[in-house]
């Protein structure tokens, strides 16, 4: 007697079975194209069952988003801009994590001018192509370049009074404190092994104790790091 048609399994449903990853805090308005949804800040991509479940997607952000988060970035980092750039990316709009941060910021760091330039340049081109970083880019230094301007001026004209000067000495130790606390939350990016943690001190010792030329410690401690991290697999 064949079995009865209710006690044969339904094939399981293949769009049931795939997962959803979400990279990003989603919107609730969605557009799907290909396999792939894009959210406004978030990007959601579907997963099949034999596909890498931990590939992360970069998020597509247009280039108005871009230019006002890196211009709100530039405008409120009076001092130095990067810890500010660090709340706004990963804490606040969770744009990267801090382990990304931490890589794109790496590879800022060794490349020539500015590293929150270089940062946004690559960000935004990360997130929306050539537009992106030029709208990054155009956000990091049009409205600080007129303030700088205007202070340019202001300056020559009070920047020897005392009042301004002890302003100045106090906005510098709020400073050191914003940046010492943000490399603080990038170390927790940093593998807890011995080999990285000694790269990292290094480092430290010879551009923050020892006053050594910063290239002379990227190109002697750089290629060993590279080599060590090839072979371990940090």
């Amino acid at each position: 007697m064949p079995p009865s048609p209710s006690l044969i399994p339904a094939p399981e449903n293949p769009r049931r079975s795939s997962t959803l990853e979400r990279s990003w805090s989603a919107s609730p308005s969605c557009t799907h194209q290909g396999g792939r949804a894009d959210c406004g800040k978030a990007t959601v991509r579907t997963v099949g069952p034999g596909s890498a479940s931990n590939d992360r997607v970069p998020p597509k952000i247009s280039p108005l988003a871009l230019f006002l988060a890196f211009s709100e970035m530039a405008l409120s980092g009076f001092g130095g801009v990067l810890p500010f750039a660090y709340r706004a990316l990963v804490e606040r709009r969770r744009w990267l994590d801090a382990e990304a941060f931490t890589k794109l910021l790496a590879v800022s760091q060794v490349m020539p001018g500015p590293t929150i330039c270089n940062l946004s340049v690559i960000f935004g081109y990360r997130s929306a192509g050539i537009g992106g970083s030029v709208a990054a880019l155009g956000g990091m230094i049009a409205l600080p370049m007129a303030i700088v301007l205007g202070l340019g001026v202001a300056w020559h004209e009070f920047g020897a009074l005392p009042p301004v000067r002890r302003a100045l000495t106090g906005m510098s130790a709020v400073v050191a404190g914003l940046i010492l606390a943000t490399a603080t939350k990038m170390a927790r990016a940093v593998p807890r092994r011995a080999v990285p943690i000694s790269i990292s001190l290094i480092a430290f010792v010879g551009v923050g104790l020892m006053r050594l030329p910063l290239l002379a410690v990227i190109a002697i401690v750089g290629p060993i790091a590279i080599l060590l991290a090839w072979k371990e697999h940090w």
